[in-house]
């Protein structure tokens, strides 16, 4: 068997009674937080663009844009919600597939599922065999694969979107092994853009190509199943000869799955995860310490190389790199003892009193943060005090990052309710939280856009009166 082929028997072949409840349970978290995220990313400048397209494009106005109150054809719904999903790069991350696994898979499921009638644990299942998916392929090119410069959200994440797409329509091991294959022809994504609009549009195509592929395999396209391990295929094209192991793709599938372990990880900062320890560790320091700016006279932060490549940012020019510059994250910190939404629009990122404390903050590689360290994701904070005093914190993994150090239940919801109510009435959110947490036993889970379709209704007349 080729490795399409392997993979495709464990897609098409696990079941819902094959999931642990540790597995439904992260499932259902992932899910309200990006489509959380997707709503509050329908505000970001980007978004218009977005509609204006889709505007000219035109299509069948049968699936749902998450916040934009329009409809369009399915692959352009999947598309569009993948560039919503990530627009504030405030979704979820797993350390396995060195990306975002949720936003990839998500979109894909839900213009499906809004399309024609599925129960809520088939598309838990689909979900989940996607996140799986991808985890288990990031595992067979990673970190070569990142460090090489791809963005495995994308460039992995859209076999994710396959594989789930796959599972939700029923398709066979063939079919599902074309899909995958096809899939490997169109991954696609540089981290040269982070830090643009182009970088959510990776997860845009990942998701719309993934669907895509799945179609096609369904009415027979074909590709070729060995577009994996062939020496002009995706492992020697896209890590190197000897850069991989196609094994690890397949071995111990659901053993655990990889959303229990190690599992996946919410952000509690609308910014790059590669900054959320080093904001854990100077929130640490200003609040046990009661510290103010003018107490400070220098911050000093240490993370992994591999992280700091792409948030050593010490002037950003734009709310989207400030999501991306360490030292504008930090500067807030130590300004405002937090990190919030409003703090990444191009009108914040200028203002003179952030500017001014930016240049008291210095970051750098740690010492001892190996390159190959598979756990990268750690900080060491030190800070100098007018008084002479130096005091430091050091967080081994950000808040939320997995399961060992989860974000407590309240705060997910607090997340999700406020990236609901940029658009929606606030409290409406409460209904789609208890349908994402009672996922399992929906007959259909088209009833999900009701709420969507009420509460854009609800604000409408709001609006009216």
């Amino acid at each position: 068997m080729s490795v399409a082929e392997k993979i495709a028997d464990k897609i098409i072949h696990t079941r819902y009674g094959d999931l642990p409840l540790e597995a439904v349970h992260w499932a259902k978290v992932a899910i309200l937080d990006t489509l959380g995220v997707t709503v509050a990313g329908s505000r970001e400048p980007l978004s218009q663009i977005v509609r204006e397209v889709l505007s000219e494009e035109g299509g069948r106005p049968e699936c749902t844009v998450l916040g934009l109150d329009i409809k369009t054809s399915i692959q352009n719904a999947a598309w569009a919600n993948g560039v919503l999903s990530h627009a504030l790069d405030y979704d979820d991350i797993s350390n396995t597939l060195g990306g975002h696994p949720s936003v990839p898979v998500l979109p894909p499921l839900l213009a499906l599922a809004e399309r024609r009638a599925f129960a809520g644990k088939e598309f838990l299942l689909a979900y989940a065999v996607g996140f799986e998916t991808e985890c288990k392929i990031g595992r067979g090119v990673n970190f070569v694969h990142y460090d090489r410069g791809w963005h495995p959200t994308s460039t992995l994440g859209i076999f994710g979107a396959a594989a789930a797409s796959a599972k939700l329509l029923g398709l066979s091991v063939t079919d599902c092994s074309r899909a995958l294959a096809m899939a490997a022809s169109m991954a696609s994504g540089i981290k040269a853009n982070f830090g643009t609009m182009t970088k959510p549009l990776h997860i845009g195509q990942a998701a719309r190509n993934g669907l895509l592929a799945t179609l096609l395999a369904s009415k027979g396209f074909s590709a070729s199943l060995e577009a994996f391990e062939a020496r002009q295929g995706f492992c020697n094209v896209y890590n190197g000869e000897g850069q991989y192991r196609l094994e690890a793709m397949t071995e111990r599938w659901g053993e655990p799955f990889d959303l229990v372990q190690p599992g996946v990880a919410i952000k509690q900062y609308p910014c790059c995860g590669s900054t959320h320890s080093a904001i854990d560790a100077l929130l640490s320091l200003v609040r046990t310490q009661d510290l103010k700016p003018e107490d400070v006279v220098c911050v000093e932060a240490a993370i992994h190389v591999r992280r700091l490549v792409h948030v050593n940012r010490p002037a950003p020019k734009s709310g989207l790199e400030g999501k991306f510059s360490l030292q504008y994250c930090l500067a807030r910190v130590l300004l405002e003892r937090q990190v919030k939404l409003s703090h990444f629009r191009d009108d914040t990122i200028d203002e003179p009193q952030v500017r001014k404390i930016m240049e008291k903050i210095k970051v750098a590689p740690h010492p001892r943060m190996e390159w190959k360290s598979t756990e990268h994701f750690g900080a060491e904070v030190s800070v100098e005090l007018r008084n002479g005093e130096k005091i430091k914190a050091l967080q081994e993994r950000a808040v939320g990052r997995g399961p060992e150090i989860p974000l407590p239940q309240s705060l997910l919801k607090a997340k999700f309710l406020d990236c609901w109510s940029q658009v929606f009435p606030r409290a409406t959110g409460a209904e789609v939280i208890d349908k994402v947490e009672t996922l399992e036993t929906l007959a259909d889970t088209r009833t999900l856009f009701q709420s969507f379709s009420a509460a854009g209704q609800e604000k409408r007349e709001r609006k009216a009166r």
